[in-house]
């Protein structure tokens, strides 16, 4: 696996061949933008209304990492969809969904805010549908095995693992902003997020962010032999529902898409407030962890909160694409074109009010 070159100017090169090489492979002709569909003014997606009824026959290909839809659906006893799900797809990370959008295999995904910015960089039109506020942070820094870091200002120098499309590396860029560090004062090391246990395994990086659910597995293999957690409160504010442009302009799939919204939100809804069951049926019963596991990790979840308005959400969008354009690992645009405002208070009217901020 390759290391980031040292310097500003190298490193966005080495982004930015790094990137085209990918969208070649993956089919990409164009330059952002460049695949609008028909719809909104230049938006992309259409600016019908959404149908009231979801049409007969319909179906959509729908992202379950893990298969924690199709579990959370069955836990809680929720209706039934209105449209049938052809295929619930194991995918999850940012790239690999934006890869499964492009072919057609995949219509609707789950993901963090930074992936939907990285695809219009790329030149692919998709919407964002849906959102949860995350107030707390979901990732942990861990250390390599032997490693003397013990707070962010340690990150000067060190090798970083850095996954440019995907909510950790986000996480990693604001956690090194706030505390004073230019990108060229740390080493970047391109890699995707399922190859940062193996490099921090390896030592060949120093610093890596791990999921919450990761790190009590990893503590549990290599703390005595040193590594440990670096604790910040940067969190990744999105955890949000997408679509691609052209699965939004058909009226049928946009109208499956908003029926699917409010049983996402209650889903999310009844995991927080049975943690015992959700302990047992998923963190157990299919990641193999203990119950003590499982249970340090429920500690640290966020409590689901889903925006009547997207104002916020709007806002922590744009300082991302900010933050990345300040590195030059995208250029600056304006993220209001990445939301779908017909769906924006879906998920909302179908949760408590508790539920609503």
């Amino acid at each position: 696996m390759p290391s980031l070159p040292a310097s500003g100017v190298d490193r966005r090169l080495f982004l930015t061949s790094l990137l085209g090489a990918a969208a070649g492979a993956a089919g990409l002709t164009g330059c952002a933008g460049s695949s609008v569909a028909a719809g909104a003014s230049g938006t992309g997606a259409s600016s019908a209304p959404l149908a009231d009824r979801v049409p007969a026959g319909t179906s959509l290909k729908i992202a379950s990492y893990q298969n924690v839809q199709q579990l959370q659906f069955k836990l809680a006893s929720l209706p039934a969809l209105p449209f049938s799900v052809s295929s619930w797809v194991n995918i999850g990370a940012g790239p690999d969904v934006i890869n499964a959008f492009r072919a057609k295999s995949l219509d609707l995904a789950n993901n963090a805010g930074i992936p939907p910015i990285q695809a219009h960089y790329q030149g692919f039109d998709a919407k964002i549908v849906a959102i949860d506020i995350t107030r707390k942070p979901n990732y942990l820094f861990a250390t390599k095995p032997g490693s003397d870091i013990r707070t962010v200002a340690d990150f000067k120098g060190r090798k970083l693992a850095f996954s440019q499309g995907q909510a950790q590396g986000v996480v990693l860029l604001r956690a090194l902003k706030r505390a004073g560090l230019r990108y060229d004062e740390v080493r970047l090391v391109p890699l995707t997020s399922n190859q940062f246990l193996t490099a921090l395994q390896s030592g060949q990086v120093d610093i890596a962010p791990l999921p919450n659910s990761q790190v009590p597995a990893y503590l549990k293999l290599y703390a005595s032999k040193g590594a440990r957690t670096v604790r910040t409160d940067v969190v990744d504010l999105l955890n949000l529902l997408w679509a691609p442009a052209s699965v939004l302009n058909d009226r049928a799939k946009a109208a499956a898409i908003a029926a699917y919204i409010p049983r996402w939100a209650r889903g999310q809804v009844w995991q927080w407030e049975h943690p015992d069951v959700w302990n047992r049926e998923f963190y157990v019963g299919t990641q193999n962890l203990t119950l003590a596991q499982a249970e340090s990790i429920t500690r640290l979840a966020n409590k689901p909160l889903f925006p009547p308005h997207w104002d916020e959400a709007i806002a922590w969008e744009q300082e991302t694409a900010d933050l990345l354009a300040e590195g030059g690992f995208v250029k600056k645009f304006d993220v209001g074109s990445l939301f779908d405002r017909r769906f924006e208070d879906l998920a909302a009217k179908a949760v408590p009010a508790e539920y609503r901020r």
